[in-house]
C-alpha cells in the first residue's frame, strides 16, 4: 500500500491527475477538486481538507480518521459507506447539503457554521455533538441519539423528542419551535 506522510497538495484537480490509492497521514489538501471521484479504499489519517470540493464522491470503505474539513463543498456524500474504524470528523464552514450519516456513531462531532440542509442523521449517535450556527433545514432526525448535544445556535431544525433521544441536549428558547413542529402550533 502506498503511504504519503506530511505532504501538501495544492490546487489539484484529481479527475485530471489521479489520486493514488493508499494511506495519507498528516497531509493537507488545499483548493483541491475531488468532485465525483472514487475515494474507495483510501485512508486519511490526521488530514485537513481546506477549500476542497468532494461533492458526489464515492466513499466506499474510505477511512476518515481524525479529519478536518474547512470551507469545503461536500454535497451528496454518503458518509455511511465509510470505514467506521476510528472514524472521526470535524467540519468548519462546510456545505454538506444532501449528505447522509445514517446509522453512524459520531459522538462529540462538531459542525461549525455549516449548511446541513436535507442531511440524513437517522439512527445516528450524535451524543455530545455540537451544531454551532448550522442550518438544519429539512435534515432528518429519526431514532437519532442527541444526548447532551448542543443545538443552541442551530436553526431551521425539526426534531421530534418522542422519536429521538434528546435527554440533556441544549436548545435555545428561539429554537423551541423546532421541537414542537409536528404539533403544528404557532409560537410567537
Amino acid at each position: 500500500m502506498n503511504l504519503f506522510e506530511h505532504q501538501k497538495f495544492n490546487n489539484i484537480i484529481f479527475s485530471q491527475t489521479s489520486l493514488v490509492k493508499g494511506e495519507y497521514e498528516k497531509c493537507t489538501f488545499t483548493h483541491c477538486d475531488f468532485h465525483n471521484l472514487n475515494l474507495s479504499q483510501v485512508d486519511f489519517l490526521d488530514c485537513v481538507f481546506d477549500n476542497c470540493n468532494l461533492s458526489s464522491s464515492q466513499l466506499s470503505n474510505t477511512g476518515f480518521k481524525t479529519v478536518t474539513f474547512k470551507n469545503s463543498k461536500l454535497l451528496g456524500l454518503n458518509f455511511s459507506d465509510c470505514n467506521t474504524f476510528l472514524l472521526s470528523l470535524h467540519f468548519e464552514q462546510c456545505l454538506l447539503n444532501l449528505s447522509s450519516f445514517y446509522k453512524l456513531k459520531l459522538k462529540g462531532i462538531t459542525f461549525n457554521q455549516c449548511s446541513l440542509q436535507e442531511v440524513d442523521f437517522a439512527a445516528c449517535d450524535l451524543s455530545s455533538a455540537v451544531f454551532n450556527d448550522c442550518d438544519l433545514k429539512d435534515a432528518t432526525f429519526d431514532k437519532t441519539i442527541l444526548l447532551k448535544a448542543d443545538l443552541r445556535t442551530a436553526y431551521n431544525y425539526s426534531i421530534d423528542p418522542e422519536k429521538n433521544a434528546v435527554k440533556k441536549a441544549k436548545f435555545s428558547l428561539s429554537g423551541i419551535s423546532g421541537l414542537l413542529h409536528k404539533y403544528d402550533i404557532r409560537i410567537e
